[in-house]
């Protein structure tokens, strides 16, 4: 089965704890044709919840399919101002990456 690395910031870190799931610089399985809006779901986390996700360092949508071997990370709404051009976050939770 294809693994990922994944890593979660901020407050999605202890939300995932809480509920027993991987959170920081975890291998995690995924299913094959998984995307990135699937994987939130298997996550229990709302869209809303999750501003922007890296692949592979760069900023994609959450119907970008995952692949074997892809680094995956969540970051949550309140990235500061000047930090969000330079990561490429172009719509506060509106999934606009």
């Amino acid at each position: 089965m294809p693994t990922i690395c994944f890593k979660a910031f901020s407050f999605l870190q202890p939300k995932l704890k809480s509920l027993g799931l991987p959170d920081s610089d975890e291998s995690m399985e995924i299913m094959p044709g998984e995307t990135v809006a699937g994987l939130l779901q298997r996550l229990n986390l709302a869209p809303e919840e999750v501003e922007a996700a890296f692949i592979n360092g760069r900023v994609s949508p959450l119907s970008t399919v995952l692949e074997h071997g892809d680094r995956v990370a969540l970051v949550p709404p309140g990235t500061p101002g000047p930090y969000r051009v330079l990561l490429g976050i172009r719509g506060q939770g509106s999934g606009e990456f």
